[in-house]
């Protein structure tokens, strides 16, 4: 039997696009373990000073001018995929792509970043790339740079992204709708008063878990975490800092002094327990995070998501009912407040949280992923 062999691009552009890849690379190998899979960052096709510098800019103004992104993000959403801008950008790294992909020589690539998707798509239009080419969209909208004709197959979250894709002319057979793929771990149900005794906190206080994105965590974070540690209404705290260390270093006043059981962490490799044992999740609104939570069932408060996808996502959680989002920290305050004096609406939410996305999105992804490289292989043999 012949070995499959698969090529992944995603880029860390934030740690979503990774993220999905992984999960469906996981996916890939349940049911197919012999497969040969390889997992590359489209940075590393271009020039390394400039892909430094452009991640390094990205990276800042998320933090610092969020807006400025939010405005560019919405003037090119609707940028015309046979543009002079997609036409220069699907020449990046094009040379480098063919000559890695001649000598891996995979049956398919799966694609979870835009750009990549877009140069691909152009080889397979010219007819250069006789392969299937998978392209998992991210986030819960659809921005025109991921539009290309030249896609084989689509991977989305929701009816909302197929219907966007549809009224840019991709065909509805090209487009699946499963869910984001997150790792199989999430739809695992996992013991919530062993993960807890686990932790150290209690079995009988509700729990808020406090996270924020790979490009800082929330700028408020140390005074949410504040408000929770003074609340009169019994409730215990996760805070996790990531790899920020001035904000872990911050909180250790705040949790000496706390009325309320209150848990920091670093950068942590068990964000399904976490969710799993937790009543309400107040976060950044990256595609992955909500497909995370929602797998979990998860309540979602969004503070002040970033214009652009992010705002896209919140608004996408916010319309479903799995959660609210809150634009300034005196709004956060009040619905902390409120939700804890009325845990009965976090559990509707939950509710809504449960039947919002298909469920089994990476198995589901996988199967179609892998129909299209059958009917691909027998296609070619019979062609």
């Amino acid at each position: 039997m012949e070995q499959l062999r698969v090529l992944v691009f995603s880029a860390s552009f934030g740690n979503g696009h990774l993220r999905a890849a992984e999960a469906v690379i996981e996916g890939i190998r349940l049911k197919e373990p012999s497969a040969e899979i390889i997992h590359l960052d489209f940075g590393d096709f271009l020039n390394k000073p400039i892909n430094t510098l452009v991640k390094s800019v990205y990276g800042e103004i998320i933090k610092h001018v969020p807006k400025l992104w939010g405005r560019f993000y919405y003037k090119t959403a609707q940028v015309q995929p046979k543009s002079m801008g997609q036409r220069l950008l699907s020449k990046l790294g094009r040379s480098n792509f063919l000559q890695y992909i001649d000598e891996f020589k995979p049956n398919f690539i799966i694609c979870t970043y835009p750009t990549v998707s877009l140069v691909l798509a152009q080889l397979r239009n010219e007819h250069k790339l006789q392969i299937p080419i998978i392209t998992l969209i991210t986030d819960y909208t659809v921005h025109s740079h991921w539009v290309h004709s030249g896609v084989d197959c689509y991977i989305v979250a929701c009816e909302e992204v197929k219907e966007s894709l549809l009224s840019w002319g991709i065909k509805a057979q090209s487009i699946h709708v499963t869910g984001i793929p997150v790792s199989i771990k999430f739809e695992e149900n996992l013991e919530r008063g062993h993960i807890l005794s686990k932790l150290g906190l209690k079995q009988d206080l509700p729990t808020f878990l406090v996270m924020g994105g790979s490009y800082g965590i929330l700028k408020s974070a140390k005074r949410i975490c504040q408000k929770l540690a003074d609340s009169l209404v019994p409730v215990q705290a996760i805070i996790v800092c990531g790899k920020n260390e001035k904000l872990f270093h911050s909180l250790e006043t705040v949790i000496a002094q706390s009325h309320n059981p209150m848990l920091r962490l670093k950068y942590v490799h068990n964000v399904e327990e976490l969710m799993s044992v937790s009543n309400l999740i107040i976060t950044k609104a990256g595609g992955l995070t909500v497909s995370e939570a929602l797998t979990k069932q998860l309540p979602l408060l969004i503070y002040k998501p970033i214009p652009g996808q992010e705002e896209e996502n919140a608004h996408f959680v916010k319309c479903n009912g799995a959660g609210l989002v809150a634009e300034t920290e005196a709004e956060l305050g009040q619905l902390l407040s409120h939700f804890l004096n009325n845990p009965d609406e976090l559990e509707a939410m939950r509710q809504k949280a449960s039947s919002t996305l298909p469920g089994h999105s990476t198995k589901r992804a996988v199967e179609h992923i892998l129909q299209l490289a059958s009917v691909y292989k027998t296609e070619a043999k019979n062609g």
